[in-house]
């Protein structure tokens, strides 16, 4: 998605968001410091986009991506607005009657009749199209 003749990038990014730039060959993802720094642009070059918490509002955090030519002329830029969804599984862990979102045996299982935790089932197969 690099416009023609750009040999190198930079990214910038809100404070909510984390970015990693993989390189092809590289095992471990280099992480974007807040200021810029250009990185070469080449092939098999990936940036992955993550969030550590939900938005507080709709597009509230931003990736903008500036290319440069030869001799770092800015070509153009590319941006992104994210929203981060927080989704949480709430349930009666401790069998009680009663749901609760904190619940200390949410994270485990115990089976019996003084057991708690739920049993989860997913239907992940693609009924309608």
């Amino acid at each position: 998605a690099a416009p023609a003749g750009a040999v190198a990038f930079s990214v910038k990014h809100t404070e909510g968001v984390r970015v990693d730039v993989l390189f092809r060959g590289r095992a471990e993802p280099e992480a974007v410091p807040g200021a810029s720094t250009r990185w070469p642009l080449d092939e098999g070059t990936v940036l992955r986009f993550s969030m550590s918490r939900p938005s507080s509002e709709v597009n509230d955090n931003k990736v903008t991506v500036s290319f440069y030519a030869e001799g770092g002329k800015p070509i153009n830029q590319a941006g992104v607005f994210l929203t981060g969804v927080g989704i949480s599984l709430d349930v009666d862990a401790d069998q009680d009657g009663v749901v609760e979102k904190n619940s200390p045996n949410k994270a485990s299982w115990a089976w019996g009749p003084e057991g708690h935790g739920a049993i989860l089932l997913v239907s992940c197969d693609k009924e309608f199209p």
